[in-house]
């Protein structure tokens, strides 16, 4: 008997260290998955949820404090059922009151088995699923309290207990790193976007042409990107135009773009060169005076010729342009791409040749636009080409921002738009 009752304490210690290490597992789990969101929404989301898995809750939320800390500005929900969010709907979300704002005054662990008992509770609002027990941890920034994490309901009926609040306290602690960092990740989003954007130009007076351009950073934040565009008039009722995109994303390739957009601007002012001629200038040039990436670049000068107009372009290794007639037909102006620049300096640059009629639209791009794991490049272009003929007759200015926001790519890198409309007749 002895024996069997020895066997049956250590069972249950057994059972007792498998499920702590199976909490502790979780809970790590829980800390990497929180730790991988780089957008606070769905941070807030992911604490909600994984709390709510780590205690087997069926309702989570999480209030996100003001700044004078004293009442709920956010609430983030998860749990409802579609009727229960259906009850709620024009009800208010609470800003602070009851037993949340008890947790609020006195931000230490708050378990209770009963709210409508507790002595700070205020009822629920019409609509709202009765609630019966409550476990609320607050979760801190920088030794501020940001908001608060509220469980309710076990899913197996019993009230919250120490290993609840002991696990979910300690999931708090690491939600408030993961809230810091990804705070301090859109800083340096932001920084690195107006960066990049203070690089590219506005666009000057083109007439009698008239040209739009749009840039979009990469889906993945605080990544510099190497896509540049440019115009520039030039004597003669001739314009230049030029896209380009440098390899790499950090400060180096965003240096990089911009000391190649610099030298090219200044070589562009030869009136007897060819845009295949500049480009292998540029090239020597570059690999003479500079330790910059690879880049590939789409360089054309757009020239009167009668009562139309015609367009010599060259590029290198760059995705073509693409044309679209006043009629709205769409065709990409393939040819021999050559090489990109800092490859091989003997390599020569082709020109290419076409006539433009009146209003007819030409359209620079970087590959950010049309890339997508998924997709074969052709059916990319296909899609983009199909998607330019829909928006055609929009003012370029809506042009270029419909195909950046319709774009067939994944978003993964960044992304240049370029169109110049040429004059009616």
């Amino acid at each position: 008997m002895r024996l069997r009752t020895e066997l049956s304490r250590i069972d249950e210690q057994l059972r007792a260290l498998l499920h702590a290490m199976d909490r502790m597992q979780g809970l790590l789990d829980a800390v990497v998955a929180i730790s991988r969101e780089v957008e606070l929404t769905a941070v807030l989301n992911r604490i909600v949820t994984t709390a709510m898995d780590l205690v087997g809750a069926r309702y989570g939320a999480l209030g996100v404090l003001n700044r004078s800390g004293e009442r709920l500005e956010e609430f983030i929900t998860a749990g409802l059922s579609e009727q229960e969010h259906a009850d709620l709907a024009g009800t208010d979300l609470p800003r602070g009151l009851g037993v949340l704002g008890h947790l609020i005054s006195h931000p230490e662990p708050l378990r209770i088995d009963d709210i409508p008992a507790h002595p700070s509770s205020a009822g629920f609002p019409p609509g709202h699923p009765h609630l019966r027990t409550l476990l609320g941890v607050a979760i801190s920034v920088r030794d501020e309290i940001y908001g608060d994490l509220y469980l309710s309901e076990r899913r197996d009926g019993q009230p919250f207990d120490i290993h609840d609040q002991n696990v979910v306290t300690a999931l708090a602690s690491a939600a408030g790193i993961a809230i810091e960092n990804v705070r301090l990740f859109e800083q340096v989003r932001v920084g690195a976007e107006q960066f990049q954007r203070l690089l590219l130009p506005a666009l000057p007076d083109l007439r009698p042409f008239t040209a739009a351009a749009v840039y979009r950073p990469a889906a993945e934040p605080s990544r510099l990107g190497g896509d540049w565009y440019d115009a520039i008039p030039l004597p003669g009722n001739v314009v230049a135009v030029v896209i380009g995109d440098v390899v790499g994303h950090d400060l180096e390739a965003a240096a990089a773009m911009a000391s190649t957009r610099n030298m090219l601007r200044a070589l562009l002012f030869d009136p007897g060169s060819t845009p295949g001629a500049v480009l292998a200038r540029l090239d020597r040039t570059l690999q003479a005076i500079t330790t910059n990436p690879v880049t590939t670049t789409a360089l054309a000068r757009i020239e009167p010729e009668g009562p139309v107009w015609r367009m010599h372009w060259s590029t290198a290794g760059h995705v073509p342009p693409l044309l679209i007639t006043p009629e709205g037909r769409a065709e990409y102006l393939s040819a021999e791409p050559g090489l990109p620049l800092g490859v091989d300096l003997e390599e020569p640059r082709p020109d290419h040749s076409r006539v433009l009629p009146p209003s007819a639209t030409v359209v620079f791009f970087t590959d950010g636009l049309v890339e997508h794991p998924a997709h074969a490049i052709d059916e990319s272009l296909d899609e983009l080409a199909e998607l330019a003929t829909v928006h055609a007759v929009r003012p370029l200015r809506d042009f270029v921002r419909a195909l950046a926001d319709n774009h067939p790519s994944d978003g993964h890198d960044d992304m240049a738009v370029l169109a110049v409309r040429t004059p009616p007749a």
